[in-house]
C-alpha cells in the first residue's frame, strides 16, 4: 500500500491530477503494483479525501491529544516521538493531528513503522494541496544515515 501512496505522490502534482479510479487502477497495474495493494491504497486515499472535506468536530486550537493503549499500539514509540515533533513545531494542528490518527489507524495493520508515517503524513499534505517547509520536508524524505554533518 505505502509504494503505491509513493508512487501517486510522486508522479501526480495533486490528488485532483490523478485519473478517476478506475482507469488510476488500470495505470497502476500495467506499472506492476498488486490488486490488493491498488485497493488498499485507493480505500486509504478516499478516507483521507472524505476527511479532509469533513469540517465538523474540529478540535480547538489549544487542545491537547491522550492516547489510549490501542491507538499507542498502532502507532508504535517512533511514530509517536514523530508525531510530537510535527505538532510541538507547529507543522500540524490539532486537527491536522487528527487526521494523520485517523488515517493511521485506517492503516491495516500495525504499529506503523516511521517511514511509513511519514508517508502518511506527506499524504496527508499533498491531498490538501499544500506543501510542509523545507526543513520538514527533509524530515519526511532523508533517513537520518543519509544525512551530511556540515
Amino acid at each position: 500500500m505505502f509504494d503505491v501512496l509513493v508512487y501517486l505522490y510522486e508522479h501526480y502534482w495533486r490528488p485532483d491530477a490523478c485519473p478517476e479510479s478506475g482507469q488510476l487502477t488500470r495505470k497502476l497495474s500495467a506499472v506492476g503494483f498488486e490488486a490488493d495493494e491498488i485497493s488498499e491504497a485507493l480505500t486509504w486515499l478516499d478516507g483521507l479525501n472524505a476527511l479532509t472535506q469533513e469540517t465538523s468536530c474540529l478540535p480547538a486550537p489549544n487542545s491537547i491529544r491522550v492516547f489510549v493503549d490501542a491507538k499507542l499500539e498502532r502507532l508504535g514509540p517512533e511514530a509517536l516521538g514523530f508525531l510530537h515533533f510535527l505538532v510541538g513545531a507547529g507543522v500540524l494542528t490539532p486537527t491536522l493531528r487528527e487526521v494523520v490518527l485517523d488515517r493511521v489507524l485506517a492503516v491495516p495493520r500495525g504499529p506503523v513503522a516511521l517511514d511509513d508515517f511519514k508517508v502518511l503524513v506527506l499524504l496527508v499534505f499533498w491531498s490538501l494541496g499544500e506543501e510542509p517547509d523545507a526543513l520538514i520536508l527533509d524530515e519526511l524524505f532523508v533517513d537520518d544515515e543519509d544525512r551530511l554533518i556540515h
